[in-house]
């Protein structure tokens, strides 16, 4: 059904979706290529929400030479009126001859009919060309859409004997400066960057991206049942980006010293029945304001709760050859499972790279 021309306009579609993989957010990824007699006549990416998306980039930059050409898109073309205008009524206009998509849009606004459009408008059309890297790229906004939930990476650093911190809680630095670099694009990556109080308490963090220009900040969110963050803290103060504290806490009194920020907003998922935040529930209501890809960067207690619940998707881990010793605090407080040592690991690599001295390591889950 495809050719290696059209593998190649797809691969080059592809590459220029990833060219907004930090500014997107909440929109998917998405890359145009418009192609005429074997040439590109005009390419373009979504930049971010309410601007232009990748085929009316691609459009603009083709001018006439579209009609009758081939356009290469690595999500299906949007059929509704939402912020801006429906692509495949763009495509349809501008006489284009054929349309491959990636992959069909499981959005419920689209899911096949911006296909069908162009079908019906005699617009040959098809989908499925390197859909499984077109669906890489768009993991979060596909389990934001399909699972009702973000895909939940979890970022840790350790050193050689796997541990976190010294045990006075000292942490800085286990790793080197390439890791930590990388982590900033992690969370550029990300719509959304998670911690503890505990974590809040103990290093004040910021978990914003600062080694490099973004157009856009991930959002910091706090789980906080009882409502101990410091007002003062630089997630609540900085302003930098937007701050979700998750809490249980009740009094109306003390959420307002939050909610006078004009940054911070609070949410009150359910509880678990063990006086704890129900993650699966915080990770639903995340998931419909918008959030598809959640990094996680928390202590041991926070990181194993959410394995525990079987919430986590990926783990990235950056391991210095370090050796801390004994009293050191460790990656995880789970439970003791003899019988693991005999079964198969639920965990597979997925990549392995060096960065410096240190080893990211990155695993999926199944």
């Amino acid at each position: 059904m495809f050719t290696p021309l059209d593998t190649q306009m797809m691969q080059n579609a592809l590459a220029l979706a990833r060219l907004g993989r930090f500014s997107t957010s909440p929109n998917p990824r998405v890359g145009c290529v418009i192609a005429r007699g074997g040439q590109v006549v005009g390419q373009g990416f979504h930049v971010r929400a309410g601007e232009p998306h990748a085929e009316v980039h691609a459009l603009r930059q083709a001018g006439n030479a579209a009609k009758g050409a081939t356009a290469y898109v690595t999500l299906e073309p949007c059929s509704h009126y939402g912020r801006t205008p429906p692509c495949a009524q763009a495509l349809i206009q501008a006489g284009v001859a054929r349309v491959i998509a990636a992959m069909v849009d499981p959005n419920p606004q689209v899911a096949g009919k911006g296909l069908a459009m162009l079908e019906a408008a005699g617009i040959q059309t098809a989908s499925g060309l390197l859909e499984a890297e077109a669906r890489e790229l768009n993991r979060g906004f596909l389990s934001r859409i399909e699972r009702g939930r973000p895909f939940v990476k979890l970022k840790c650093a350790a050193s050689l004997d796997g541990k976190t911190a010294l045990s006075d809680g000292r942490s800085q630095w286990i790793t080197g400066e390439a890791a930590r670099e990388d982590v900033q694009v992690l969370r550029a990556e990300s719509c959304a960057v998670l911690t503890g109080v505990g974590t809040v308490l103990a290093d004040n963090p910021r978990l914003d991206v600062r080694s490099f220009p973004t157009l856009r900040q991930p959002a910091r969110i706090i789980l906080d049942s009882r409502l101990q963050t410091p007002l003062s803290s630089r997630l609540v103060s900085d302003g930098i980006a937007p701050t979700v504290i998750a809490t249980l806490e009740s009094d109306e009194g003390r959420l307002k010293n939050y909610r006078d920020r004009d940054h911070v907003r609070i949410i009150r998922p359910s509880e678990n029945g063990r006086g704890r935040i129900d993650l699966a529930d915080l990770l639903n209501r995340l998931a419909a304001e918008g959030i598809g890809e959640l990094m996680a960067e928390a202590g041991a207690t926070l990181a194993s709760a959410f394995i525990e619940a079987d919430l986590v998707d990926e783990i990235v881990l950056y391991q210095a050859p370090k050796i801390l010793g004994n009293p050191g605090r460790g990656l995880f407080t789970l439970p003791e499972k003899p019988a693991a040592l005999a079964g198969e690991s639920r965990w597979r690599t997925h990549a392995v790279e060096m960065l410096g001295q240190d080893v990211k390591w990155t695993l999926r889950c199944g």
